[in-house]
């Protein structure tokens, strides 16, 4: 249990003067930021319990295109798998402004999952705070600005009127039953003892007083924090958090840091607020944030448990599996070097073949990376790959299993190596890149590549799957009545003219109403009518079987000439039980014209993709 140890207001007075302290001596605009020491060290104290928080959806948001509710319900996930299991991932906040953002909370709220704890983020007017409420959120970070760059300069208040401000927002929050996250923004460029301790002690006062905690973040916006022994505050990350844990007595459980990396330093300050006594430290997946963004959540993942040894904390391939997310999903290309999830980022260019590889890859290899992140050791090639190099990149960066992996001995990976150990015949110094190889394989095993027809079949198969799913799912449809149906069938084939023919059949097989796109069509299908049996047809049997929708390959239409799938997918009633099939014919080429239609343009109401 948390205990508070308050210090005398008078030790720690409020200092309020006319004018704004800049501390120029260390940040002259003009040059380089100053890194000043003044001989006080600080002893380490880690700080127990450590935690991670998640800020992916708030100030992750604020660096890449908004994700969809969609996506941040599955990321949430990803977060939960990670380290939410065990507590170590605790908190992740959420914006509350739009519709979508409350879908979004809505959304990872409904998952019940006992972490991360899904808090919000809000300003620090009592509009906002009402947001909170409304959303039934029992935490809410909220922005309270602290250096006077931000007070004087930006707010046009003193320190004084700020902190009034600050503090009839808090105690509304506490009489809501809200617990308050008091986000001391741009803290390493702020009076620490003349304003930000005075702050800290009130906020104190106020917690003892309510019997709610009151949680402080300490924000190093403009990532100004140090890591090093007897530096000076305001940027000494060690000093800044023994003034706040010391002097104004806060617990380090309602502690945490926050980063930002414009000096590249934004992983070690998070170590060293946690080895200094503050408990939580605040990240983003894969570091996006503002600017140059926060710490990494999968390095401090890593961080954690290099330095608590607890290896059990947090599933570790789950990093792995999001990084696959962010590309395959997100469209994202993950820099190849990049830690823990970037392709090469075990890899090595010191000249390794793969049977020294396999003798003891612990010498290049920072850890077990298959066990731990489910990732082999890839190679670098060059001219010392040989064969055995070669075929085993093509079978790593392929993905090929079984029977389909390529041997060394196969007549093709010969004439590869073939033409690596040329261009350093005649005068490479360099090693080739993924690309590189990519090119070189595919102009040698074209096969082993999908062509750009498989590319636009995945297309038709996607947009296609997905305009059907959601027809199926109207009430019209999955009450199977003629007279409900037909209107929607006929205005759906003029919102969707690429489908040349569309059909609800029954359990038995049987029609049970159809529409036909193109009039010069309708005399070639009166051959279909009630009577007709579809029920040995591929479309109709998988859909049957397995309930799940189910995309035909291409197929030359017996109708129309044209090049078709078909979409088939089960109709279900609010049991789940299957009431029929809603089956579609799709003109490919027709559909790849119009694919730029139907996209992801919005989040509906459920949190569901809208369809243009």
């Amino acid at each position: 249990m948390s205990v508070l140890t308050f210090k005398s207001p008078g030790l720690h007075r409020l200092q309020n003067p006319d004018s704004p302290e800049l501390f120029r001596e260390n940040f002259p605009y003009t040059k380089v930021g100053r890194i000043n020491f003044d001989g006080e060290f600080t002893i380490p104290h880690p700080a127990d319990p450590m935690f991670i928080t998640d800020t992916t959806f708030r100030d992750g948001q604020q660096a890449r295109p908004p994700y969809t509710v969609r996506q941040i319900a599955t990321l949430y996930d990803y977060l939960h798998k990670l380290g939410g299991h065990s507590g170590l991932i605790r908190q992740s906040e959420f914006f509350l402004y739009s519709k979508k953002d409350q879908r979004a909370v809505k959304a990872c709220l409904a998952k019940d999952y006992d972490f991360p704890q899904v808090t919000g983020w809000i300003r620090a007017n009592k509009n906002d705070l009402e947001l909170v409420r409304q959303m039934g959120l029992k935490e809410t970070g909220m922005l309270t600005s602290v250096s006077d760059y931000h007070i004087y300069l930006k707010l046009k208040k003193d320190r004084q009127k700020a902190m009034d401000d600050y503090l009839e927002l808090v105690e509304k929050a506490l009489e809501w039953g809200i617990v308050p996250r008091c986000h001391f923004e741009d803290v390493t460029r702020a009076d620490i003892m003349g304003f930000c301790v005075p702050f800290a002690i009130r906020l104190m006062e106020l917690a003892k007083g309510s019997g709610l905690p009151v949680k402080i973040r300490l924000c190093d916006t403009m990532g100004f924090g140090v890591p090093y022994p007897g530096a000076a505050l305001p940027r000494s990350v060690a000093r800044i958090v023994n003034a706040f844990t010391q002097d104004a007595g806060v617990p380090s459980e309602w502690l945490e840091w926050h980063g930002h990396n414009d000096f590249h330093k934004v992983l070690t300050n998070a170590a060293t607020a946690w080895l200094y006594g503050c408990s939580g430290a605040n990240g983003t997946l894969l570091g996006f944030g503002e600017r140059t963004g926060n710490a990494p959540l999968e390095a401090l993942v890593m961080e954690y448990i290099s330095l608590t040894g607890d290896d059990n904390a947090a599933m570790t391939e789950t990093i792995s599996e999001i990084g696959e997310y962010f590309e395959r999903e997100l469209g994202y290309r993950i820099p190849d070097n990049y830690p823990f999830v970037g392709r090469d980022f075990n890899a090595t260019s010191a000249g390794i073949h793969v049977d020294g590889l396999i003798k003891n890859e612990e010498i290049y290899n920072i850890f077990d990376t298959e066990k731990i992140l489910k990732r082999s050791v890839p190679i670098i090639i060059t001219d010392k790959s040989g064969r055995a190099g070669v075929a085993y990149w093509i079978n790593q960066h392929l993905a090929l299993a079984g029977d389909d992996r390529i041997d060394k001995r196969h007549p093709i990976v010969g004439r590869i190596t073939r033409a690596i150990e040329q261009t350093y015949e005649k005068g490479r110094t360099t090693h080739f890149s993924n690309a590189e190889m990519k090119a070189l394989v595919k102009r040698y095993l074209p096969e082993l590549f999908p062509t750009d027809f498989d590319h636009l079949k995945d297309i038709a198969h996607k947009l296609s799957a997905r305009i059907i799913a959601r027809l199926s799912a109207r009430n019209e449809i999955r009450q199977m009545r003629t007279d409900q149906v037909q209107g929607l069938l006929d205005g759906f084939l003029e919102e969707f003219p690429f489908v040349q023919y569309i059909y609800l059949i029954n359990t038995n097989g049987h029609l049970v109403s159809h529409a036909i796109c193109h009039k010069e069509d309708v005399e070639k299908y009166k051959t279909f009518d009630e009577h007709t049996d579809f029920s040995a047809r591929e479309w109709f049997t998988v859909p049957t079987r397995t309930g799940k929708l189910h995309v035909t390959d291409f197929f030359k239409s017996q109708f129309t000439g044209k090049l078709c799938l078909t979409v088939a997918t089960p109709v279900d009633d609010e049991e789940s039980e299957i009431q029929g099939v809603l089956g579609a014919d799709i003109r490919f080429e027709e559909l790849l014209r119009r694919h730029e239609m139907i996209i992801p343009a919005s989040d509906d109401e459920d949190g569901e993709e809208e369809i243009l």
